[in-house]
């Protein structure tokens, strides 16, 4: 049976247009788009040293919405099979009929041109380009090649989900330094923890459509084993923002190493207990605070005022160093 028979004859009229609205809202999976979005600040609030442009700001983060949802909605379209046939996805605009294929495309390509264009225009061309990447590796690397072919899917793929540090940076300064490669570095090491966590959970849904997610290919206890692994990788490498790079400061070091800490406890209990299923959606739920968390740490440590804080501290500490030194010779 094929699924755009079904599709048809199970077409849904809209009764408003706000129904019309929320389909295609539904489209862009409007979820996933924020944390790629607080990426993006943080990026653009490290290169800038704490003073952006309210103006770029907005409208990278206007033309970085724009982006996201025109490769949510590309791949709605592409995962139309898989969609229907899976319990928790068929509901979705296109396997229940409410948004037809043609409709569909011509709104990706309508998002994707207004983000080019809009970011080009106001902002600069490279931040434009690197937006456009991200979708084009979306569709094309993680969606159309790798998704159905290989366990490893996630890794590779995981790279469209690392563009964003890249595009606030480029915003910004209209360049890439080594920390912005850093920043794309720590979203790309924590994508597959993040994600596989996820897929031990719905690991159901991927084996019942054939798509080969690591846990449905090797097991539960192996893909346990590299979520540890990936999050191993993944606390030293935030860790070089501040050492060597300096890009961000003391504070932001505090904050990875928490975060980092909590993040290796998490995935340790997992190891332990691969086949939990509260324990693999505890991972999950904890990367997305993680990676949010990171995010408003480097935000936080570029801040005039804890900038201010810190130095103020700095100076008293010596002033008391300087003390007690005097006094003990």
């Amino acid at each position: 049976m094929q699924p755009s028979t079904t599709w048809q004859d199970k077409a849904r009229h809209h009764a408003t247009v706000w129904d019309v609205c929320r389909s295609y809202c539904q489209l862009t999976k409007p979820r996933i788009i924020p944390l790629l979005l607080i990426e993006t600040a943080a990026s653009m609030w490290v290169a800038a040293q704490g003073h952006v442009d309210p103006v770029i700001l907005l409208v990278t983060l206007l033309t970085g919405t724009l982006a996201a949802a025109s490769a949510q909605t590309i791949n709605c379209i592409y995962d139309r099979d898989i969609d229907y046939n899976m319990e928790r996805t068929r509901h979705r605009p296109i396997p229940s009929g409410r948004v037809q294929l043609r409709d569909a495309f011509l709104f990706a390509i309508a998002l994707g041109v207004g983000a080019f264009a809009l970011q080009t225009l106001v902002v600069n061309l490279l931040s434009a380009a690197l937006e456009m990447v991200g979708l084009a590796l979306y569709v094309g690397v993680y969606t159309h090649w790798l998704k159905r072919s290989s366990p490893q899917n996630i890794v590779i793929g995981g790279a469209a989900g690392a563009i964003p540090p890249l595009v606030g940076w480029a915003a910004v300064t209209g360049e890439l330094s080594w920390a912005a490669w850093l920043f794309f570095a720590i979203v790309f090491v924590w994508t597959p923890p993040h994600f596989w966590a996820l897929a031990l959970v719905i690991q159901d849904d991927y084996a019942k459509v054939g798509v080969p997610m690591l846990p449905v290919v090797v097991g539960d206890e192996s893909t346990a084993r590299h979520i540890w692994a990936y999050t191993l990788l993944l606390v030293p490498v935030t860790l070089l923002m501040t050492v060597p790079l300096h890009a961000t400061g003391m504070v932001y070091l505090a904050i990875a190493i928490g975060l980092g800490i909590l993040f290796l406890q998490k995935a340790w209990t997992l190891l332990q207990a691969p086949a939990d299923r509260d324990i693999a959606k505890g991972v999950f739920k904890y990367s997305i605070l993680y990676m949010m968390a990171l995010s408003a740490g480097m935000v936080l440590d570029r801040l005039p005022i804890t900038h201010s804080a810190v130095s103020t501290l700095a100076d008293a500490m010596t002033t008391l160093t300087s003390a007690v030194g005097f006094a003990l010779f």
